[in-house]
């Protein structure tokens, strides 16, 4: 038994709620379906669920614009259906994670709309607010992630009020005191029902510049690119002052014991460290988002791997991800049969694993145009395939009408609904997707080389990456082909022999080594290599 931090050797899988079961007919997937599918979350091996924001909200951002922090939406269900859901999942070793959005709130909010009521009222400056320009416009240059600009007029009160995101998501004021103890205040409410920790929203955005200074220019952007990569945020993103934030948030649930705080944070590696705070003061996992954007290059890989792990603070703990609900489904991003090899080298690093749902059946990217989608950022930034709709269609559960989602009409469109493209459909198929997860994720817990062992690079040239996990007797060799074409290896010294306990393609398992390996194109090994003599 490892006395270690659960999060540390266990294994964190994303729940889009809207999306993974509707147990009511409205066709938006609730807390009662999920609480229906933890059967699945059992069988496969994960150790956590985190929830995308099931708070009240008008939903123009599907929940990322909250109307009530400590509600539940009643599209979701009711607190008692969240209630159920955590005894439920706690009964069966799992954890519950919530996804907190302490960045911005809705237009909605008892709090903004109190802030927006007169310039002396009690909450004006929970919110960011500022005279407009002597030309009677913004009060600087900043740009809203979602197109054009982060300020907007109030005529009521002839002010604008600064939004990173939609204008209805007006951005809090974390230079006030009182902001800060009302989200902390909100965590001890969840963290007191029972909550196991909270992934943060968009983290590195909390503080904005005190003295409202404009954005430069982003000198590698190009005419036709994103408008909101035509200037460098570095006033309104990773400011300094984020150290004392974080040590607040950090502050708030030592006191709970084994909890864990996870942040959205897409920065460099470097800029990415610094999350971790000094003496454990920082956040337990700031997200590394480095494999959904990298080239799927066996020598990039290696060296992004090799460049994270040595990045890392003393007592930082790794953790890799492949997909989430803002980014293109990895099956898409490289193919269906380099997912699966996605998937072992997810599973097999060093560091906590996420698996965004679906990911384990294989699921791909829908396509949505732009004009019809329901995400509010492709339609106020077309053109440049931005819509987060595609990673966010229904879980398919069986053959038939709806996959199994539910009884009534879809919020989107469920991808596929053929038996191969389902849960039902992959459960007794060994060589599906659904058995690698399952394989995969037994290894790791059954192997300690896996969720305590250190990582040693080995190769990287061609479509051959190789490494190596270990702890104590346990010693693994991963081989994996990024490629379609069959490569082959000289193995020498305390890795020249073993066997084979896990092949991204099924058949191989058992398999003696000796001297070399060779590895099929779209395929990846898992050897157990004889005792060092």
């Amino acid at each position: 038994m490892t006395t270690a931090p659960w999060w540390t050797h266990g294994t964190i899988y994303q729940i889009y709620p809207r999306s993974f079961q509707d147990s009511d007919g409205d066709g938006v997937g609730d807390l009662e379906g999920i609480r229906r599918r933890l059967d699945h979350l059992e069988d496969l091996g994960v150790d956590a669920l985190w929830l995308s924001p099931i708070f009240v909200s008008p939903m123009r951002d599907f929940g990322y614009d909250i109307a009530d922090y400590r509600a539940v939406d009643p599209v979701f269900g009711r607190m008692e259906d969240l209630e159920a859901l955590l005894r439920d999942a706690h009964a069966r070793g799992l954890r519950v994670i919530l996804d907190l959005v302490p960045n911005h709130t809705s237009d909605q909010h008892a709090w903004f709309k109190d802030s927006r009521s007169s310039r002396q009222a009690a909450k004006r400056d929970w919110y960011i607010w500022r005279d407009p320009a002597p030309d009677g416009g913004p009060p600087n240059n900043w740009l809203s992630e979602f197109g054009g600009s982060a300020w907007a007029f109030d005529e009521a009160t002839g002010q604008y009020y600064y939004h990173a995101f939609l204008e209805s998501q007006p951005d809090l004021n974390w230079r006030n005191p009182a902001v800060c103890e009302a989200i902390t205040d909100v965590m001890r409410f969840w963290l007191d029902k029972g909550v196991d920790g909270f992934r943060i929203d968009v983290l590195w955005h909390l503080m904005k510049d005190e003295s409202f200074r404009d954005n430069p220019v982003n000198p590698h952007w190009r005419e036709g690119g994103p408008p909101t990569d035509r200037l460098v945020k570095l006033y309104t993103t990773d400011l300094p002052e984020m150290e004392t934030v974080i040590r607040r948030l950090r502050e708030t649930v030592e006191p709970y014991g084994d909890r864990v705080l996870i942040g959205e944070i897409y920065l460099p590696t470097e800029r990415l460290m610094r999350y971790y705070g000094t003496e454990n003061d920082g956040v337990h996992l700031p997200f590394n988002f480095a494999l959904i954007d990298a080239a799927w290059d066996a020598r990039h890989i290696h060296r992004m791997i090799e460049d994270y792990e040595q990045a890392l603070p003393p007592g930082g703990w790794p953790n890799w991800v492949t997909g989430n609900h803002d980014k293109p489904r990895i099956a898409t991003r490289i193919g269906p049969a380099q997912a699966r090899v996605a998937a072992v080298l997810l599973l097999t690093l060093r560091g906590t694993p996420t698996i965004y749902y679906g990911e384990e059946i294989g699921m791909e990217h829908a396509v949505f145009d732009d004009a019809t989608a329901l995400d509010p950022f492709a339609r106020q930034v077309p053109g440049f395939g931005l819509g987060r709709d595609g990673a966010r269609t229904p879980m398919q559960w069986e053959p038939g009408p709806n996959a199994g989602f539910g009884a009534g009409t879809p919020w989107l469109p469920v991808s596929r609904t053929d038996e191969a493209a389902t849960v039902a459909g992959q459960r007794d198929d060994p060589a599906s997707m659904l058995s690698l997860y399952r394989r995969l994720l037994a290894l790791r817990r059954t192997r300690k080389a896996f969720t305590e062992g250190r990582y040693q690079g080995l190769a990287a040239e061609g479509g051959l990456l190789l490494y190596l996990r270990e702890a104590g007797d346990e010693r693994f060799l991963v081989a994996l082909n990024l490629g379609a074409v069959p490569v082959s290896v000289s193995l020498t010294g305390p890795v020249s022999a073993g066997r084979i306990v896990l092949s991204a393609k099924p058949g191989r398992e058992d398999e003696a080594i000796a001297g070399s390996l060779t590895i099929d194109g779209d395929d990846a090994l898992v050897v157990a290599l004889d005792p060092a003599g």
